[in-house]
C-alpha cells in the first residue's frame, strides 16, 4: 500500500470500472437502477437474466452491483439519499454514517466555519454533510473513478454549488483559503499489495484488512497532523482504537458512538478546541462527557447491589474514572470496565443492572439457578471471558417465562458470573452471594 496517496490518476477511460460506472449514468442506466431498487439479491440470477434480454450484459451487471451497493448505503445514509447516490465497495465500508458526519459538520458550522478542504473525501459522505451545514467545500481524492462517484453524489442530492469535487494528490493541495481541514485516511490495506490508483480514502478497489498502525494509514496520521496543524481549524478521523500515546498533546481527542457502537475518533486542532482533552460524545443523544486531561485510576473493590456498562465511547476515551466518581462506585477488576455501586446512578453514559447473584465461573450452577428461576430469555454480556454467549445460551437449554442478564468477567482476578436484570425491570425472586 503507498505511503501517502500519490498515485498520478489514470484517465477514466482507461479504467473498465471508470466506464462501467458511466454508463450507469446514462438514462438507460439510471431507468435500470430505479427497477431494481427493491429487488431481492436472492433472486438476482433471475433478474440478471430476464435484464439481459433488453440490456447489454455489462450494464446489467453494473446495475445489479450499484443496487447491492445502495441497498447496503440505507444503514449509514437512509433511503432518501443511499437510493439516489452512487457507491463504490470500499466507499460504503468506509464512509461515516450519516449522524456522524452531520454531528462534526455542525461541530465545525457552530464555530464559524464557512469552507473546508475535505481530503480524502471518497464518495463524499462527510462533505455532503459539510454542504447541507452550508459550508463549501473542496472535496479530493486521488482515485478518478472515486471522485467521478463524489462528483454525481453531489449532483445527486443538489450541492454541486457547494462541493468542487478535485482528483489529485492531497500532499499537494493548497488548503490556504480554507477555514478548516477534514482529513479522513484509508485505514484498509490493499490485498496482495498495493492497488494500482487506490485513493486516500479506498476507491473502487477490494482492499485488505484493517491497519492498526497510524503511520501506515494513507496518508499517515504524521502527514494529517502536520496538515492540520497548518490550517486554523482541522479535524482528522481516526480508527476508535488508535493508542492514546499516539496522540499528541495539540489535540483534542474525540470518540463517538451512535445507538450504542463506537462509530470512530476525531481528533480536533486549532480555535475552539481543547488540546490535550478527551472527549466521548453519544448520538443521538448528543451527550457529552469531557476531561481535561488523562484521568487516575479509579478503585477497585466488590460487587455492590448495581453494576454500570459504560457506553463504549467512553471506555475508548479513558473516561471510566469519571464515571466511577459520578456514582461514588469502584471497578470491579482492575482490568475490566464495569462499574458497581451500592446505590442506584442513572446517566445517558451507562447501562445499569440491579445484580442479583454473585457466583464463581460454573456452568453447571449458572444452568442450575436458570432452570430454578424459569429463565427462557437470557442477554450475555461479557468482559474478559473467553465463552461465546451463544454458545453459553446453547448450552443452558433455557426454558420458562421469565428473563435475565448474566455477565460473564473477572472480579478482583476471578472468572465469575454476575446475574441481574436492567434497572427498572422486576427483580425474580431469590438472591445468592458466593
Amino acid at each position: 500500500m503507498d505511503r501517502v496517496n500519490a498515485t498520478t490518476p489514470a484517465a477514466p477511460s482507461d479504467d473498465p470500472a471508470g466506464a462501467a460506472f458511466a454508463a450507469l449514468r446514462t438514462p438507460e442506466g439510471e431507468q435500470l437502477l430505479a427497477e431494481l431498487r427493491d429487488h431481492d439479491p436472492a433472486d438476482e440470477l433471475a433478474t440478471a437474466t430476464r435484464l439481459r434480454r433488453t440490456h447489454p450484459a455489462e450494464l446489467v451487471s453494473a446495475a445489479l452491483g450499484q443496487a447491492r451497493l445502495r441497498q447496503r448505503a440505507v444503514a449509514k445514509f437512509g433511503a432518501a439519499d443511499a437510493y439516489r447516490m452512487y457507491f463504490t465497495p470500499n466507499g460504503v465500508e468506509q464512509a461515516t454514517r450519516t449522524s456522524v458526519a452531520e454531528y462534526r459538520a455542525a461541530r465545525f458550522a457552530a464555530l464559524g466555519v464557512r469552507g473546508v478542504a475535505d481530503l480524502c473525501c471518497g464518495i463524499g459522505g462527510d462533505a455532503i454533510a459539510l454542504a447541507r451545514a452550508g459550508i463549501s467545500v473542496l472535496a479530493v481524492d486521488r482515485d478518478p473513478l472515486t471522485a467521478e462517484v463524489a462528483r454525481a453524489n453531489a449532483d445527486a442530492l443538489g450541492l454541486a454549488a457547494l462541493i468542487e469535487v478535485r482528483c489529485a494528490d492531497v500532499t499537494e493541495i493548497d488548503t490556504s483559503p480554507y477555514d478548516a481541514v477534514f482529513v479522513d485516511p484509508a485505514r484498509r490495506g490493499a490485498r496482495g499489495g498495493a492497488a494500482r490508483g487506490a485513493s486516500g480514502r479506498g476507491g473502487g478497489r477490494a482492499t485488505g484488512g484493517r491497519i492498526f498502525d497510524p503511520e501506515a494509514y494513507s496518508p499517515p496520521l504524521s502527514w494529517a497532523t502536520a496538515a492540520a496543524l497548518k490550517a486554523p481549524r482541522a479535524a482528522l478521523k481516526i480508527a476508535p482504537g488508535i493508542p492514546h500515546e499516539a496522540i499528541g498533546p495539540e489535540a483534542e481527542a474525540e470518540w463517538i458512538s451512535d445507538a450504542g457502537d463506537v462509530k470512530e475518533a476525531v481528533l480536533w486542532y486549532g480555535e475552539g478546541f481543547a488540546p490535550g482533552s478527551f472527549r466521548a460524545t453519544l448520538l443521538p443523544s448528543g451527550a457529552t462527557l469531557t476531561a481535561p486531561a488523562p484521568l487516575p485510576a479509579p478503585p477497585v473493590g466488590p460487587v455492590g447491589r448495581y453494576l454500570y456498562e459504560p457506553d463504549g465511547a467512553v471506555i475508548r476515551a479513558h473516561l471510566v474514572a469519571d464515571i466511577v466518581e459520578r456514582c461514588d462506585g469502584r471497578l470491579v477488576d482492575e482490568t475490566i470496565a464495569y462499574v458497581t455501586s451500592d446505590g442506584p446512578y442513572s446517566s445517558p453514559y451507562t447501562s445499569g443492572y440491579e445484580i442479583t447473584d454473585q457466583l464463581p465461573f460454573n456452568m453447571k450452577k449458572l444452568k442450575a439457578l436458570l432452570r430454578e428461576r424459569e429463565v427462557g430469555v437470557l442477554t450475555v454480556k461479557k468482559r474478559g471471558s473467553a465463552v461465546e454467549p451463544e454458545e453459553l445460551r446453547r448450552r443452558m437449554k433455557l426454558r420458562g417465562p421469565n428473563a435475565a442478564t448474566v455477565f460473564l468477567t473477572r472480579v478482583a482476578g476471578a472468572p465469575t458470573m454476575l446475574i441481574g436484570h436492567p434497572l427498572g425491570r422486576v427483580e425474580t425472586p431469590g438472591r445468592a452471594r458466593g
